[in-house]
């Protein structure tokens, strides 16, 4: 959580730095890195089955009720992507000014054999099955066309969005591609994977 402080302290443009939480050890590691922490989170938007387009839209109005004014924008950064860096915030909010955008998110490219052509399925007796009916034609990967999946870094949006709407993202909301390795930590093993990829950059930048 204090990455995501950090980054968000380091760029300009952002005016108000709030963390939304239940959690009493949270809200004071908040309050250590430089977070405001104006109100707790309710116990409905607690737990595993809370979603982030409900407790970030309660975010945004209690944060409206606490600072007496409008917020017209909004950027997430969630705690369980450590890797982003400030680069990758001011991309997707640069997005989200562009064309007619009212919402912008970071995406990965999803490895060729997590595409829908290279799923597969098995049946209650045992036997595997394509989950496309035509996918014996992609064995090859190179004939597989480019998915992306979300990987948590960084979203934005207009009020329109998520305040009115209650979305994150919607037809008009725009892809921020990041190439590099990232992690969105869900499973102890994702912890180990972003260490490791902690360490190399460090390495890297190390010898330079």
């Amino acid at each position: 959580m204090g990455r995501a402080v950090n980054v968000a302290r380091s760029l300009p443009f952002i005016c108000k730095i709030v963390l939304s939480t239940d959690d009493m050890e949270i809200y004071e590691e908040g309050i250590k890195y430089g977070a405001d922490v104006p109100f707790m989170r309710p116990v409905k938007l607690g737990g595993d089955y809370a979603t982030s387009s409900a407790t970030w839209r309660h975010a945004w109005l209690e944060s409206e009720v606490h600072y007496g004014c409008r917020f017209d924008i909004s950027i997430l950064l969630e705690p369980t992507s450590p890797l982003r860096q400030p680069g990758d915030v001011e991309r997707t909010v640069e997005t989200l000014f562009k064309d007619s955008c009212v919402a912008a998110a970071t995406v990965s490219r999803a490895p060729a054999h997590f595409t829908p052509h290279k799923c597969l399925m098995v049946n209650q007796e045992g036997f595997i099955s394509f989950y496309l009916k035509d996918g014996k034609q992609f064995s090859i990967r190179q004939r597989i066309p480019e998915y992306f999946y979300r990987n948590g870094v960084c979203y934005a949006v207009k009020r329109e969005t998520l305040v009115d709407k209650g979305l994150i993202m919607e037809e008009h909301c725009a892809a921020v591609i990041i190439d590099r390795p990232v992690v969105n930590i869900d499973e102890p093993l994702d912890i180990e994977f972003a260490e490791f990829l902690l360490e190399r950059e460090n390495s890297v930048f190390g010898e330079q």
